[in-house]
């Protein structure tokens, strides 16, 4: 069946999902494979359309549950298709079984993942527990801040991923409402340019290549599991950054906009700098901008890229000469410090000089994170820059009603 080409406006006005059914009507996908979940239904839903209306050349399969549809994406994609779908929360949580099973076989999967909270109590608007959840699958894990990221992110998720040097899946993340329906200004690419930047898809190790037969997700029990597993860790680390660092610069070459595995804003000579995600690295950066402007903060951010592979050394760069640093992570952590405070904990444990660390846990189930809150967080860091040590709490809560709260 042949399909239409789309005409698009040189800057289309677009929520987070349309980027994501854009860029994903635009490489061809073979079969998109999905269970609807709010608030990531209308990717998969816009993409429906844009096969009844005939841009899609591909199929869709509606299937029972988020689980079952991973497990079609993986079939797909063991068959030697060119293979994506999306889902948030519960249904992520759902399908999280099936993840391992794509990354264990090496199937190239593009799953847009529109960040919630996860129940109970339940709720449908965006932090960052998906992302969390999702971290040690074995999954490459873009991190989007806009709705002309989760655009562009696609197209060079599906370039690493398909890459036969690295053949891994590959997620987008963005933030549930706050990118997935909040429409900008997306800068597009026609047609054909997105199509060919992604290039056509090269099946490695395909099931229907029935001269050269292959077996998928065999058993291995203790005699060769480590070793699987230890080489797929090894091709992470030694394989995935080159490979994302080629499509960041094809990308810029193609478009003018740059990507980096570590986002740095205000950091030439930062003294004190935010670690986070999602929407509110923007966010931050305006603030650090105003402060350094009205109240002489050497204030800087550093925003995720790249979650997985985890840019270890990348950071170890970016932090070795400031004075304090706090990890803004938007999750629960149940207990313990937060995710990225662990992360960046150790990426500066082995550093001659060491920053002091402290660590915020906000905005879960949606709530605000406002630039008053941000300008907090810098004047601690400031203070215990100043200090050379703590002079606040190891981990606290921003924006929680009731007693300020404190774990560590």
């Amino acid at each position: 069946m042949a399909f239409e080409k789309m005409k698009l406006k040189e800057i289309e006005v677009w929520d987070g999902n349309m980027a994501a059914s854009h860029a994903m009507r635009q490489v061809q996908i073979d079969v998109v494979s999905a269970y609807p979940i709010t608030p990531s239904t209308p990717i998969v839903e816009n993409y429906s359309k844009f096969l009844a209306d005939g841009y899609i050349e591909g199929e869709f399969m509606m299937v029972e549950s988020e689980h079952a549809a991973m497990s079609g994406c993986i079939g797909a994609s063991a068959a030697g298709g060119r293979v994506a779908t999306a889902t948030s929360a519960q249904g992520l949580a759902l399908m999280m079984e099936t993840l391992y099973q794509a990354s264990g076989m090496r199937l190239p999967i593009v799953l847009n993942i529109v960040n919630r909270a996860l129940a109970a109590p339940l709720n449908v608007n965006g932090d960052h527990s998906d992302m969390y959840l999702t971290r040690d699958s074995g999954w490459i894990h873009f991190d989007a801040y806009n709705p002309q990221h989760v655009y562009d992110l696609n197209f060079i998720a599906f370039k690493v991923a398909e890459d036969h040097d690295v053949r891994l899946p590959a997620i987008v993340s963005q933030d549930g409402f706050m990118t997935s329906h909040t429409a900008q200004g997306v800068r597009t690419l026609d047609d054909d340019t997105a199509y060919n930047f992604v290039g056509e898809f090269k099946p490695m190790n395909d099931m229907l290549d029935l001269d050269h037969p292959v077996t998928h997700g065999v058993q291995t029990e203790e005699d060769w599991h480590f070793e699987h597993k230890a080489r797929q860790h090894n091709d992470l680390m030694t394989k995935v950054f080159p490979k994302i660092e080629e499509a960041f610069d094809a990308f810029e070459k193609l478009t003018g906009r740059r990507y980096n595995i570590v986002e740095t804003y205000h950091m030439d000579d930062a003294e004190v700098a935010i670690v986070c995600m999602g929407t509110s690295v923007e966010t931050a950066a305006e603030v650090a901008k105003e402060l350094r402007e009205n109240e002489g903060i050497k204030a800087g951010v550093i925003g995720i890229r790249v979650l997985r592979p985890w840019p270890y050394k990348q950071l170890q760069e970016v932090v070795k000469n400031l004075k304090a640093v706090a990890t803004l992570d938007r999750s629960s952590p149940n207990g313990a410090p937060g995710m990225l405070f662990n992360e960046i904990s150790g990426v500066v444990i082995n550093l001659d000089k060491r920053p002091v660390i402290n660590n915020y846990i906000y905005g879960l189930g949606g709530r605000d994170l406002t630039k008053v809150h941000v300008a907090e967080v810098f004047r601690d860091l400031k203070a215990n820059a100043d200090a050379g040590k703590l002079t606040t709490p190891t981990q606290q809560f921003i924006g929680v009603r009731g007693p300020k709260l404190s774990y560590l």
